[in-house]
């Protein structure tokens, strides 16, 4: 994964850890952390970028495009603390049953995507 999609998975995935009763308190303050760092590496490009990183707390993955682009405009992804920061929040969700690092998909301009396990699809394209 690149630094953007690393940081912009772990911010997804402790934002819906953020939502389970079983989430430790390290999960907790590692996400608020995170959310810190970039929070603050967002601020330079401006009110929009914030909204975006707040926006993607409230409905992670709908503005994943646009947060991956103040993102790299703002140079959070060769920031080594917050890539250090990213790295670690996943594999804290991770070790604690989350799925996170089981599927990394790009689906730009895919057609009949399905991720998952067991599952059956039938697609007729034409």
């Amino acid at each position: 994964m690149t630094g953007v999609e690393v940081i912009v998975a772990a911010l997804a995935a402790g934002a819906a850890a953020g939502f389970t009763d079983t989430v430790s308190d390290a999960v907790r303050q590692s996400y608020t952390s995170l959310r810190e760092l970039v929070r603050r590496r967002l601020e330079v490009r401006g009110d929009a970028a914030v909204r975006v990183l707040d926006a993607e707390e409230v409905e992670p993955g709908v503005w994943q495009a646009q947060l991956g682009e103040h993102l790299i405009m703002a140079g959070a992804d060769r920031d080594e603390q917050i890539l250090r920061a990213a790295e670690m929040l996943l594999a804290q969700v991770d070790g604690q049953g989350g799925p996170v690092s089981k599927y990394a998909v790009d689906a730009r301009e895919a057609k009949g995507v399905q991720t998952g396990d067991h599952n059956t699809q039938t697609n007729h394209f034409s």
